[in-house]
């Protein structure tokens, strides 16, 4: 049964010494919520209240807001109050989505400029039922049927233990004023339609039926925990060491259920059921792309990486180029540069010597990184080939590609790809009068 006494151990399951904790209760005027924020005030908690007054049933809106405003007034509780006007541009449909991203909008805001550590919201247990059933509609798995949570990221449900009519009890015992949403009552939304003609029927059922649901809702979490554990040991698993990405072993993960595939590639945004076997069947240098991730198939191998983070990098390494030598010194028969100590060459094997005829080169050198359209005619091969294929052929993975230095003169043409293949063209020889060396040796 819902008493204080209830409340305060609901709370303190949530968070840890919930009297030194600060909070911002969400109040809405409706019997939930002013239970709450009643709670929260006879267990002397350090708490501020924010409403929303949506302007969505005239007269009736501003009553609601004056329920609440009356109630913080009267206790001394400090009250943030939005209303909506014409410039929060209220759209024709989706007006759910749209109130939903206003609140947390504003919330977020006031525990910022507030400090308040938790945000708090009034949703019950019927909620949660109701909830259970829309998910149950839409197959979201074991996620969705396992129901709004108790604390997600700093946001407390202290009442969803408690049902509906416990709560209009306890208002009614301690003489708590509240307004009702008479748009509850229409079957406009899905959630409404459940609330109204098939909640009460469930409920004709089992006169325990909501206590019942509430251990299985119990048992759904504790499941879900159990196997999202499960998952994070497969995932650790198949991880394959590198300092800059997560690389999971596509092979390993591939002798995986589809279920556990999902969860997995699930927490970088690949959440298309049907988008997944094709990264499985996709070709190396596959990409695949969420709205955070880029997923590279690589050889065997699945790149995880941030998408801004690798624009960013991808566009500074794109532009970056570097002067090597201005001109020759025709005076000198001969002049060697060592690249140890002007870039990073990284390669298993990164040893390379090249000679240059200098009287064939068009200088200024310069190096820089693999543009689209590059090519190049490559010691040891016949005629030209694209530095794109060439990287396919030699299988350099796409993050290594991005490391790579090319060797290009004033008009841009490739002299070589840094420490692979040198480009034939130009090359020295015993004829050679005037000779560049180009060189890394450790």
């Amino acid at each position: 049964m819902l008493e204080t006494t209830a409340f305060k151990n609901q709370l303190e399951n949530l968070v840890q010494s919930p009297e030194t904790q600060t909070y911002l209760l969400t109040v809405s005027g409706g019997a939930d919520s002013m239970v709450m924020v009643y709670c929260f005030n006879d267990l002397g908690l350090q708490f501020q209240v924010a409403h929303i007054n949506y302007k969505l049933r005239g007269q009736d809106s501003d009553l609601d807001q004056k329920v609440v405003e009356d109630f913080c007034k009267k206790n001394n509780i400090k009250f943030h109050l939005y209303k909506v006007s014409d410039k929060d541009k209220k759209p024709e449909n989706s007006i759910q989505l749209w109130a939903r991203e206003l609140r947390y909008d504003f919330f977020n805001r006031i525990q910022e400029k507030e400090n308040l550590n938790f945000l708090v919201t009034a949703h019950h247990l019927n909620d949660q039922l109701e909830t259970f059933i829309i998910n149950l509609s839409k197959a979201a798995g074991i996620n969705g049927l396992s129901g709004i949570p108790a604390n997600d990221n700093n946001i407390l449900r202290p009442l969803l233990s408690f049902t509906k009519e416990e709560i209009y009890i306890f208002a009614k015992e301690n003489n708590i004023e509240y307004r009702e949403d008479l748009s509850n009552q229409k079957n406009d939304y899905l959630r409404n339609k459940i609330r109204n003609e098939i909640v009460p029927k469930l409920l004709e059922t089992n006169d325990h039926f909501l206590e019942n649901f509430k251990k299985s809702s119990l048992y759904l979490n504790q499941t879900k925990d159990f196997v999202q554990e499960q998952i994070q040991e497969i995932e650790i698993r198949i991880i394959v060491f590198n300092p800059s990405h997560k690389i999971l072993s596509k092979e390993q993960l591939d002798l995986e259920s589809d279920f556990v595939k999902f969860e997995i590639l699930k927490k970088y945004g690949f959440n298309n059921e049907e988008e997944i076997p094709k990264i499985f069947k996709a070709e190396n240098g596959s990409s695949f792309f969420s709205k955070d991730y880029q997923l590279i198939v690589n050889y065997g191998e699945l790149v995880l990486m941030e998408r801004k983070t690798e624009d960013e990098k991808w566009k500074k390494n794109n532009s970056e180029e570097i002067l090597l030598i201005e001109k020759f010194d025709f005076s000198e028969n001969q002049i060697a540069l060592n690249l140890e100590n002007i870039v990073e060459i990284e390669s298993i094997n990164n040893n390379f010597e090249w000679e240059f005829d200098a009287e064939k080169l068009s200088f200024p050198l310069r190096l820089r990184r693999q543009k689209e359209g590059d090519e190049f005619y490559p010691v040891g091969f016949s005629g030209k080939k694209k530095v794109s294929k060439f990287f396919r052929d030699e299988k350099i993975s796409i993050l290594a590609r991005q490391k790579i230095w090319l060797l290009t003169d004033s008009e841009n043409s490739v002299l070589g790809v840094i420490p692979f293949r040198q480009d034939r063209r130009n090359a020295g020889n015993e004829k050679s009068g005037y000779v560049l060396k180009i060189f890394n040796k450790k």
